[in-house]
């Protein structure tokens, strides 16, 4: 026999390969068909008792549940838990005869073979952990043999077969404890016992993968939660906000350089976003340069008029700064989606009652309106109209010449609007000078000087060679003319101011004597 590990040649009786040192396991192929029809053959022929035995099962599965885990032999082979007698057949419980076969799951003919996980032996060949016996084939854990068979773990030798933990000396076979045949329970119980605890082993070894595999899976997931994570972070650190917020912590922690250039490096990576530019503006504002800061959102906006984003923080600037008196300069010229995102700072310019194309002939009332929740300040002097100027209160009156009115509405944040301003004319009328009688010339008799006053207007005079005005006398009926040289001046004034020519008067009076 060759070894089928490394090929050399192995003397009979060897247990292990001299080359490899390898133990040697014959497991040949094995029918039991072939060994029942076997022995029934040989049976008919020699007319011997028993040859059916192998009929009495209903299963060969009890003729291979008959081989535990010991097989012990010399000339013939045993059955381990069910030896039946002598030294014939042993059939799974019930092993009758002499010289006859051990159906088992491996069972050869020849001398006698014992199957097991090694047959040695030259004789006869012992399957078994250990194998101790010179002349036959014992099968055991433990076998001390003599010429006989012995099955069991522990045998002291006699010439008949005995299975059992501790068989002492019989000269026929004895099988398990009583040497009855009702192994076949006991086997059942055992391989029961045997089947429980494999399986309980079995699930604790499963239950043990489970957990390890659970195990497992719990790293990888947080392994790959800590890989995202740090991805992420890194990700962010790099990103346009976490170079913003990083500008900022340097803002707070007055690293005014570095807030600096991590500013302008958030505007190169990103130049439509306003973050950047509002904390870049920041910097100089707490550097006190207001002048730099502005220009940092005139240059943003300048190059993206259509952004809300950065005109909304270049609002918030002069709204921080307390200079919201150029807002509406600002957003003058804005429209679209600028425009509409920027709506509550675009006050509308307060509205006018009069028409300044119109000339008017007679003293005007100016109103002013303007929306819900603002106040108008304004000025008639043609000056810029600021939240120092007069607050209206009331119609503005419109004299003759001309007037120019400048207004603002303000609303409750204090953003004011553009400022609206209109200029009005009004140009009186002359009226022609009122007819006064007598005529200039010298008189002798006591004469009465008179006036004509048209409706609507009043007269006034003087005496004295001085224009008249509203101040002046005003005139009621007839005037007696005074004695020697009197220069009389005349006007005609209406209600609304509206003054006519002067007429003058020379008069010399001198009575006559009789």
């Amino acid at each position: 026999m060759k070894c089928r590990y490394c090929g050399r040649e192995i003397p009979e009786g060897m247990l292990f390969c001299q080359g490899c040192g390898r133990e040697i396991r014959i497991v040949p192929d094995y029918n039991p068909l072939e060994d029942m029809l076997t022995e029934q053959i040989r049976g008919s022929i020699n007319g011997d008792e028993g040859y059916d035995d192998y009929l009495e099962y209903d299963s060969l599965r009890n003729t291979a549940d008959s081989m535990s885990r010991s097989t012990r032999s010399m000339t013939g082979r045993g059955t381990v838990r069910d030896v039946g007698n002598g030294a014939g057949r042993s059939t799974m419980r019930d092993m009758r005869d002499g010289a006859g076969r051990s159906t088992v799951r491996d069972m050869r003919d020849g001398a006698g073979r014992s199957t097991m996980r090694d047959m040695r032996d030259t004789a006869g060949r012992s399957t078994v952990r250990d194998m101790r016996d010179t002349a036959g084939r014992s099968t055991g854990r433990d076998v001390r043999g003599q010429a006989g068979r012995s099955t069991g773990r522990d045998v002291r030798g006699q010439t008949g077969r005995g299975t059992s933990r501790d068989m002492r000396g019989q000269t026929g076979r004895n099988t398990g404890n009583t040497g009855r045949r009702n192994t076949g329970s006991q086997r059942g119980n055992a391989t029961g016992n045997m089947s429980e605890r494999e399986k309980k082993r079995r699930q604790a070894e499963r239950k043990k993968a489970v957990r390890r595999k659970r195990a497992g899976c719990a790293l990888v997931v947080l392994f790959l939660i800590a890989a995202i994570a740090g991805a992420g972070f890194y990700l962010y650190l790099n990103s346009y906000k976490g170079i913003v917020d990083k500008g900022n912590k340097a803002l707070a922690a007055g690293e005014y350089n570095r807030a600096i250039d991590l500013f302008e490096r958030a505007v190169k990576k990103d130049g439509t976003k306003a973050a950047a530019y509002e904390g870049l503006a920041k910097v100089y504002i707490a550097k006190g340069d207001l002048d730099w800061a502005e220009s940092i959102f005139q240059e943003a906006v300048k190059k993206q008029p259509k952004n809300p984003e950065l005109f909304e923080v270049y609002v918030n600037f002069y709204m921080e700064t307390d200079q919201k008196d150029e807002i509406p300069f600002l957003l003058e010229d804005v429209a679209g989606n600028v425009a509409e995102a920027l709506a509550g700072y675009i006050i509308d310019v307060p509205e006018f009652s009069l028409d300044e194309n119109e000339t008017f002939e007679d003293v005007q009332e100016l109103s002013l309106s303007a929306g819900e929740g603002c106040t108008i300040y304004y000025t008639d002097n043609g000056e810029e109209a600021t939240l120092q100027s007069t607050k209206y209160t009331g119609p503005i009156k419109i004299g003759e010449g001309s007037t120019v009115i400048t207004a603002i509405a303000v609303d409750k944040k204090g953003v004011p609007s553009l400022a609206a301003q209109k200029t009005y004319t009004v140009e009186l009328p002359v009226v022609d000078a009122p007819a006064v009688s007598p005529s200039t010339g010298q008189y002798d008799t006591p004469v009465q000087i008179e006036i004509k006053v048209p409706e609507g207007y009043d007269a006034y005079y003087t005496m004295n060679g001085e224009d008249p005005s509203i101040s002046s006398s005003k005139y009621t009926g007839p005037i007696d003319m005074p004695e020697g040289e009197t220069l009389f001046k005349a006007v005609l004034i209406n209600g609304k101011g509206r003054t006519s020519g002067v007429t003058t008067r020379n008069y010399v009076l001198e009575p006559s004597e009789e």
